[in-house]
């Protein structure tokens, strides 16, 4: 059934606008400015950003380079003379065209500092001459900005504008792409306005996100419990944690395992935690373990070189060298040992010793020159 509605459109007057109670059909975006979406991951947390994109050329080819900001993008709020807007309360600038441009976030986030909790707002902008005000609104859901309300404001501060190549559309897009940071970036025509989204501690975001996990059917693996400790440990936090994962991957009722994976990962989380002494009883028992393979023990030795820790590498692969009886990576093994010990002399020997049993061509190119290097006193790691 077909019923009719006065609508009072800006300066027309009254129009007598069909109403229709089952809805809208599907028509092109207003003002032909095509709707586009952004998403950009800092580790698994999301920001996106949704808006329509016009452009600088109207439909009927008029160029309106130099006249978009002061003039069809005024400086300042305005009143619109819809919905709420006015006098009292006039409007910023909705980012975009058509609906209310929107940012969301999958996590909590600081935005140029300010803090902001995870969820979908309203982006609107307040140009100026030198300055711009971002504002992130409660409300993401009204057309444009006609019903923006300075009371729904989540979080607000300024910026300065930069120069920009041209750029015909609209556009956002995201740069200086971090684990824990990214910059969000508007551009149109000459100008471009950018803010950096930041997570809190991604760190700690990263280790609860895990221990949830953990709890999951991904727990039930060895492997994943062995993963979440790397994560820690390269990062050099929540080492507690750590600790606390690679005892259940070692020994947790049907999930944990001995192997050289988790002896040797309980004890670098130990050597992290400075608690030496045990740290070495867990490694020597890795490095000793039926499924200790020369190829893994070897990396593994690299791996001490790196944390700083000569002397044990040296001893983790001579160790190595006895249980595999001189395999050829052993040797290479004792070499960089010796060497990381700036014993030259010892690692030339063990080099020599690599070079007639080298399993491929690009290997003996890499002894050479190693061989060549520590003739010369300098070190092979």
């Amino acid at each position: 059934m077909k019923t009719f509605k006065w609508v009072k459109v800006l300066g027309l007057g009254l129009l007598l606008v069909p109403f229709y109670s089952m809805g809208q059909i599907t028509t092109p975006p207003s003002g032909d400015n095509q709707k586009a979406s952004v998403t950009q991951y800092m580790g698994f947390a999301a920001v996106t950003i949704s808006y329509s994109s016009p452009d600088v050329h109207t439909s009927a080819g008029e160029d309106r380079t130099g006249e978009i900001w002061g003039e069809l993008v005024p400086y300042g709020k305005k009143n619109l003379y819809f919905g709420w807007s006015s006098d009292e309360n006039p409007s910023p600038w909705r980012a975009g065209a058509n609906e209310a441009t929107t940012i969301s976030f999958s996590e909590d986030v600081l935005i140029e500092s300010v803090p902001v909790k995870a969820g979908s707002y309203g982006l609107f902008m307040v140009p100026g001459e030198k300055e711009w005000q971002i504002i992130l609104s409660a409300n993401s859901t009204s057309w444009g900005s006609y019903f923006y309300s300075q009371e729904e404001d989540v979080a607000s501060f300024t910026v300065v504008p930069k120069e920009s190549i041209f750029h015909e559309y609209l556009t956002y897009e995201f740069e200086d792409r971090k684990l824990e940071s990214c910059k969000a970036i508007m551009r149109w025509e000459n100008l471009s306005v950018e803010f950096t989204v930041a997570i809190p501690d991604f760190k700690t975001l990263y280790v609860e996100k895990i221990e949830d996990e953990l709890r999951s059917k991904a727990g039930f693996n060895w492997e994943n419990w062995v993963e979440g400790v790397n994560f820690c440990l390269n990062y050099n936090t929540h080492l507690e944690d750590a600790l606390k994962w690679s005892t259940f991957a070692l020994e947790g009722k049907y999930v944990g395992e001995e192997n050289f994976t988790t002896l040797q990962t309980k004890g670098l989380v130990l050597l992290a935690l400075n608690r030496n002494t045990e740290a070495k009883e867990y490694i020597i028992k890795a490095v000793n373990h039926p499924t200790a393979s020369a190829g893994k023990v070897h990396q593994f030795g690299r791996g001490l070189i790196k944390k700083g820790q000569p002397e044990f590498a040296l001893e983790v692969f001579k160790m190595n060298y006895k249980n595999h009886k001189g395999e050829w990576p052993t040797n290479v093994g004792m070499a960089r040992g010796y060497s990381a010990m700036g014993q030259y002399s010892s690692a030339t020997k063990y080099v020599k010793k690599a070079l007639k049993i080298v399993p491929d061509e690009e290997n003996k190119i890499n002894l050479e020159k190693a061989l060549d290097l520590l003739e010369k006193e300098k070190d092979i790691n």
